[in-house]
Parts: C-alpha cells; structure tokens; sequence
C-alpha cells in the first residue's frame, strides 16, 4: 500500500486569517485616529459638534481599538495559527472527522457573529467598565461558547493525533485555552439586573458579584493575565513552531522552553497586583505583586534567548530572509518588554510611571514589537503553504518591516519621554510645598510627543496596509508552487 503524505484541511486556518487581515486593519486605523485625536483635539469636531461626535470621541472609540486589536486581530491569529500548528504537529487532519470539522465552522461563524454585535454594543456605549473586560452578560455568555469550542477543536485534534509527542507549541496552546476560560468565568461573575433609566429598561444590564477592593483585585488579575495568556502564551506557540520552520534551525534547548513554560506558568498569575499599586488592596498583595513581576524576568528571558539562540551559526538568514526579521526583531521586543514591564513594577518607580504615558509606550513596543509581528511573521509563512503561491514581493515584505520597525520607535520613544516627564512634572512642588505645575502645564509640553505618537502609529498602519496587499496578491496572484519547493530544512519535518 502506498504511503501517501497527510492531506491537511486549512479551510478554517484560512477564514481565521481574512479576520485577523480585516480586523487588524480597523483596529489600528482607530487606533491612529484616536491619537491624532490626542495631539489635536479639535479634530473630533470634524463631523460636527451634535449625534456623530459622541461615537467618534476617544473615550468611545479608545476600548474599541484597545478589545478589536486584542480580541479581534489577536486571536484571530491564534486561532489559524492553532489550526495550521495542531494539525501539522499532530500529525492528523481537521478532514478526518466531520465532528471536527464543524466546530471548526463553528467557532469561526460564531466568533465573527459576536465580534459584530461587540463593536455595536461598545459603540452604543453598553460596558460594565472593566478593564479588557468591557462586556456585559449576555455577551460573556456568547464569549464562552467561542471558547469552548476552541477548547473543544484543542482536545479533538489531540485525542486524534498519530505524533504522541506533544511539542512544546501545544502545551502553550493548551495553557492559552485553560487559563482564560478560568480568568474569563471568575472575573465577569455578575448578578443581572434590570436598570430602567427615563422609562427606557437595559435588560442587559449587570452588576458584578465583587465589590470595591475586591472587584479591582479580582479585574487586574484578570486584567494583567489577559495580556499573559492572550499576547503571550500563544505568541510564544507560533515562534516555537514557526521560527524553526522558516529557518531550518532546530531549537536551541527542549529542556529551556520547558523550564520557561512551568516558570510562566506559576509566576505571571501571581503578578497582577502590580496594577493597584498604592490603592487600598493590602500591602502584601501589592508586594506580592512587585516581587514575582521581577521574578517573571526569567522565564520570559529563557524563551527569548532560547529563540534568539535558536538562530546560533545561520545569523546570515536575518538579513536575507524578511519572515525571520519579524520573528528575531520580536523576539527582541519580547526580551525589551518583560524587562520594561517588572522594571515599572518596582514601587518606587511606579510612584512615577503610573497613569502616565510611559505605560502606554509599554504595552505598544510589546503589541507592535512582538505580538503583531510575530503574527505577521506567522501568516507570512503560512499563506504560500496554504495557497500553494510563492509570496507575492519579498521587497514590500523588506520595506514593510522597516517602515512599522520605525513607527514602532517613534512610538514607545516619545511615550517614554512623555510619561517620565508627565511623573516628574505632577510631583515637582516648590519651596512651600505646593505643587510646581498645573495639569494643563503638562498637556502643554507633552503636546510635541503626541504627535511624534500619531506619526509613528501612522506609519505602523502604512506598513500593516503594506502587509495586508502582499498576502491579498499572493493569495490571488503569486507565483504558483509545488508543494516540494516549500519544503523546509527542519529537522522538525511535517
């Protein structure tokens, strides 16, 4: 009997990727508009002072960027990720069970169809004001089911496979899909209630099941772990995978990636305090907080030199290959972020970064660094393997890289230089005590790097529009390819 080679089903993987394209797109081009919003103010008045204006203020338009970038274009690319990985991986196919193959459908329809009603609930105003955690009930509810059937994609594909080894891409998998099911159910407990305002009845309306310190304790737990096991875990999943594939490379150290993983693992669900600070949360806790963020500098670390060592003896494929750049200069981020981030946890220091713009730069040069462009990396590698097309110009690859490379610098570097600025202004006092600046004092002088903040999220949108047309034209256009040209060099062959 001939031995033929497994025959994968990419038809998921591909929707999940015309999601993450589209809603990428908005996501950042809101993004932009809200900080050229930032620098000048006036321009939400473009549209008029009346009805128009109330949706295009930042504070409306500010959590739709912030849940359509995280929940919309994130996880869509975790989700073809996910099913690229696990079948390969796993050495099965999504074809080889209809059951399979319809929670695969399922999650993405159903997930598509409540993306949309989120985007009109948020412009309606409809939040329970939590966090990353904006949605009211009925929508948690629709939240779970999209979840569950990941899990429920995740368990099918393993309970299949033929590779009884679980590589390591798939422990963080399954790390992403237990962990934010159990940071998801605990933090939006709420009670429904009925809230009649001028007549008008919100049957949607909730109130969460926590209470004062409480409630913030149990949201920047959740808060602080969405960013773990959101835009990070499965991060690391794709560059475990995807990085030796594009490069041939084997990973530098198993044993690494699986001390880094338990170290993850234990230390970032301990770190959450660190959001509250000087609030009334105990003092241990806020501690608590403190040390264990400094501790989370070595797991993090061991998996960033752990791919960067990966690259050992072939650093020659970073200038010639685009899909590599994205992937070592986010992995560079990676390294940059999980340092900055405990850095800022330190008490003293957050008596000076907090509530400033120091923390935004932070969580961008993590967003845009290392999570957008190892999902970029990611999609780039998979679309001619799922297309059977050569990609469609390697020097708009070379010029995007480059071009969202220095948008990503003109954006954490002014936000740096305004957050610090904004901490030493607000606690600046003269020789009696009073307080040296007004808060308009400090709008006036950061005015300069808001707009260094908007041209370089402008240019990070230029080169996303970049990315979006070279997988368009590969998908429909690009030089067609046998399946024998995309072979890899890897010794971890498919």
């Amino acid at each position: 009997m001939e031995n033929r080679p497994l025959e994968y089903d990419y038809s998921v993987s591909k929707l999940f990727i015309y999601s993450a394209l589209a809603i990428g797109f908005i996501g950042m081009l809101v993004g932009v508009v809200i900080a050229w919003e930032m620098a000048f103010p006036a321009i939400n008045t473009i549209f008029g002072d009346g009805a128009i204006a109330e949706y295009t203020n930042f504070s409306r338009l500010r959590v739709l960027h912030t849940d359509s970038v995280i929940y919309g274009f994130v996880l869509s690319g975790v989700f073809s990720t996910w099913y690229y990985v696990g079948q390969r991986v796993l050495k099965v196919s999504m074809a080889e069970s209809k059951a399979l193959m319809f929670i695969g459908y399922a999650h993405f329809w159903i997930y598509m169809i409540a993306a949309l009603v989120l985007v009109i609930s948020l412009f309606m105003g409809v939040t329970q004001s939590k966090e990353y955690a904006e949605f009211e009930w009925p929508l948690d509810l629709g939240i779970t089911i999209v979840w569950l059937l990941f899990g429920a994609s995740i368990a099918g594909l393993i309970g299949m496979r033929r590779e009884k080894t679980l590589y390591i891409s798939i422990w963080y998998y399954i790390a992403t899909f237990l962990a934010v099911a159990m940071l998801h159910l605990l933090n939006n407990l709420a009670i429904p209630t009925y809230f009649a305002s001028d007549g008008i009845g919100a049957w949607y309306h909730s109130v969460s099941m926590y209470a004062g310190t409480n409630d913030a304790l149990v949201q920047w737990w959740f808060g602080h772990n969405a960013v773990a096991f959101v835009l990070t875990t499965p991060i690391i999943a794709m560059i475990y995978y995807f990085l030796p594939k594009e490069s041939g490379q084997a990973i530098y150290s198993y044993k690494l990636s699986l001390l880094s993983f338990w170290g993850l693992m234990f230390i970032y669900l301990w770190a959450g305090g660190h959001h509250i600070l000087f609030s009334t949360v105990p003092d241990w806790v806020q501690t608590l907080g403190s040390v264990f963020s400094v501790i989370l500098i070595l797991p993090s670390w061991g998996s960033a030199i752990n791919m960067l060592l990966t690259m050992k003896g072939e650093w020659q494929q970073v200038a010639t290959n685009p899909i590599i750049k994205f992937m070592v200069l986010g992995s560079t981020f990676y390294m940059f972020s999980t340092l900055e981030g405990p850095i800022q946890a330190i008490k003293s220091v957050n008596a000076i970064a907090h509530f400033t713009d120091w923390i935004i730069g932070h969580v961008h040069d993590g967003a845009l660094g290392w999570v957008v462009f190892m999902i970029m990396g990611a999609v780039y590698h998979m679309i001619p393997r799922l297309y059977g097309r050569e990609i469609y110009s390697k020097k708009i690859m070379a010029t995007q890289f480059w071009i969202q490379t220095l948008g990503i610098v003109l954006y954490f570097t002014s936000m740096w230089i305004a957050g610090i600025t904004q901490g030493m202004m607000w606690r600046a006092h003269d020789e009696f005590g009073n307080l040296a600046y007004s808060f308009i004092d400090t709008v006036t002088v950061l005015h300069p790097y808001y707009i260094i903040r908007a041209v370089g999220g402008s240019l990070y949108l230029v080169g996303f529009a970049m990315f979006i047309y070279n997988v368009v034209k590969t998908m429909t256009s690009g030089r067609r390819v046998e399946a024998s040209e995309l072979q890899n060099r890897t010794p971890m062959a498919d």
